[in-house]
């Protein structure tokens, strides 16, 4: 066992740098942790042979224990071997959140593939593109995206395309149900081609051998292709090693569940004490083709033999039926998650105090609404901080400590973190001084999938350079003011979004609230704020700017208010703040005869 703290790798190069965040840490939280030689998929294998018993999968009612779970994902890798899988060799995961995704994504790991992580929500652009970036020749999608798949695969390098319908794991009353009444409807029964090279899932599985293929893994080996929110271009690849991923699993553990014995070398236990084990139950709404979702929940929750329930899409309903129904204690999520059900209808008539502990993460979380999540469940809600390029956790405000509402928290152990100047990248600033965040440690990525401009413009001097906007207080809690390219100048002033919508969520009227800077002759730009208002509520531009008058600088106070049903997102919740700009500035041009 290799032992990567921060004397030997984290920060050897910057001995001075200042880390009052330790003296703040949970009680349970050590500032170093021992780090296992091995590749991810080793946690499945040892939680399969520890607790082979156990429920790792809850979906829909089907439960699948850690031996099923294990013996699934090997013969998914004895059957990608069989068809010719080196190592190496990329296979895209098209699906949502389901058993199958965890057996094909360990399954991968397991023939030594690598792992290219595919949003659902993709448009042919944006898969082509990835297919051919990535040069995947394995693609595993779930039948309502085939056609999709069809579409694009003769303009890519796929080989090899595994379908699989969402059903292959309802219960068998709920499958029926759904063969008779929605399959077809919802697009889940396409005309599937029977080629060689296009098989199904569940086919696959039963022909395969259940033997492992003979691989030699190594821990600085790539496991995983996770492609960026590409807010800025076309997406990049992050490469992510089994060391990054292995690492950043048992980071978030050590802050998120007090353990008792390491995950990879605890005793077997005897049956009467896996009794008597506290089992964690980890409520997987958050995409697993994020990697939030993949590292938070999925491997974490294997990494320690506890159990998962998985729901394919957040649908807020759904949402508190499966809480109220499955009892799960830990629920990693994002702002948007949390703001749905605070103001869905009748609310307190779920019971959600199963939940103990929730770390919000990919976007800001206002402090009214973690209040107000906290005295609907009596959960304890905290915001973190993580990138893909990171694993994607980087800071975390503490569970049960000294939680400042607006920070991002503390750095994870053998985590480094510090603000430098805009301008060079290079001054370590003081506290309170706005400036980058950059930051270090085992978690982040190898580089950039075939770029290297683009890595070494993020990766210098062993620093990864978010891109982030924020500053560091006295005890080490770090504070995100905005992204580096969101920032409104307006009138000569810097102002942060963060800073005109958190005030907004005060508002006893306004469910969501995101500000964006336009163009303007006079102040070089201005704030905009896009509002979305709570069912029944009724608001007016010169309402919601008088409100602000009261809360801000006057440089801060938004010119322009759109009231909206929605706001346009991502998947993993995150507003598109982008596209709300861009779609501003077309309809500007619009109005003055120039062409979009």
């Amino acid at each position: 066992m290799k032992e990567c703290g921060i004397a030997d790798g984290v920060a050897a190069t910057h001995d001075s740098l200042d880390r009052p965040w330790f003296a703040y840490y949970d009680s349970w939280v050590p500032p170093r942790l021992d780090y296992p030689e091995i590749p991810l998929q080793h946690f499945l294998s040892v939680s399969a042979q520890k607790y082979p018993d156990r429920t790792a999968i809850i979906f829909y009612g089907t439960k699948l224990t850690y031996r099923a779970l294990d013996d699934a994902a090997t013969r998914f890798a004895a059957a990608l071997a069989e068809r010719g899988l080196a190592k190496g060799d990329r296979v895209s995961l098209f699906l949502p959140n389901c058993p199958q995704l965890v057996i094909a994504y360990y399954g991968t790991l397991r023939a030594g593939g690598l792992a290219v992580s595919t949003s659902p929500l993709y448009s042919t652009r944006e898969l082509e593109h990835q297919l051919n970036d990535s040069a995947a020749e394995t693609i595993v999608v779930l039948s309502k995206l085939y056609p999709l798949v069809k579409e694009v695969a003769p303009r890519t390098g796929l080989k090899r395309i595994i379908v699989t319908n969402i059903k292959e794991y309802f219960p068998p009353i709920l499958r029926l149900l759904f063969t008779l009444f929605k399959e077809k409807s919802q697009g889940h029964r396409p005309a599937v081609e029977r080629k060689p090279e296009t098989e199904w899932f569940s086919e696959l599985l039963t022909s395969a051998p259940a033997n492992p293929p003979a691989t030699t893994i190594s821990p600085d080996d790539p496991a995983l292709l996770q492609y960026t929110g590409g807010t800025t271009g076309l997406a990049k690849g992050a490469i992510l090693t089994h060391r990054n991923l292995v690492v950043n699993t048992i980071q978030t553990g050590a802050w998120l569940v007090k353990p008792t014995v390491s995950p990879v070398n605890r005793p077997a236990p005897s049956s009467a004490q896996e009794a008597r084990d506290e089992v964690e139950v980890f409520f997987g709404a958050i995409p697993f083709f994020h990697i939030y979702g993949m590292t938070v929940v999925m491997n974490l929750c294997i990494s320690l033999g506890h159990t998962m329930v998985l729901v394919p899409q957040f649908k807020t309903q759904e949402v508190l039926d499966t809480i109220v129904k499955y009892r799960p204690t830990l629920f990693p999520g994002v702002p948007t998650m949390y703001v749905a059900i605070i103001n869905y209808p009748d609310v307190g008539r779920y019971d959600l105090h199963s939940i103990k502990a929730c770390l919000s993460g990919a976007a800001p979380l206002p402090l009214e609404v973690a209040n107000r999540f906290e005295a609907l469940t009596g959960a304890r809600l905290v915001e973190g901080y993580g990138l893909t390029e990171a694993s994607p956790v980087t800071h975390a405000n503490p569970i049960f400590g000294a939680r400042k509402a607006g920070t991002i928290g503390l750095p994870l152990p053998d985590t480094d973190a510090r603000i430098v100047d805009l301008e060079t990248g290079e001054r370590t600033l003081l506290p309170r001084e706005i400036g980058e965040v950059a930051v270090k440690g085992p978690q982040v990525m190898a580089g950039y999938w075939n770029q290297p401009g683009e890595t070494a413009m993020v990766l210098r001097n062993g620093w990864l350079y978010t891109g982030d906007i924020g500053y560091m207080d006295e005890e080490g809690y770090f504070t995100i003011v905005d992204r580096k390219k969101e920032m409104i100048i307006a009138g000569g002033f810097n102002v942060y979004p963060r800073e005109v919508e958190e005030p907004l969520y005060e508002h006893p009227g306004i469910k969501e609230a995101v500000a964006v800077g336009l163009p303007d002759p006079y102040r070089g730009e201005t704030v905009k704020v896009y509002i979305v208002l709570k069912d029944g509520e009724r608001a007016t531009e010169q309402e919601i700017i008088d409100f602000c008058r009261q809360r801000m600088a006057k440089h801060k106070v938004p010119t322009l208010v759109e009231f909206r049903a929605e706001l346009p997102k991502t998947l993993v919740g995150k507003v598109l703040r982008r596209a709300l700009r861009e779609e501003e500035l077309t309809r500007q041009r619009s109005d003055v005869g120039i062409p979009a």
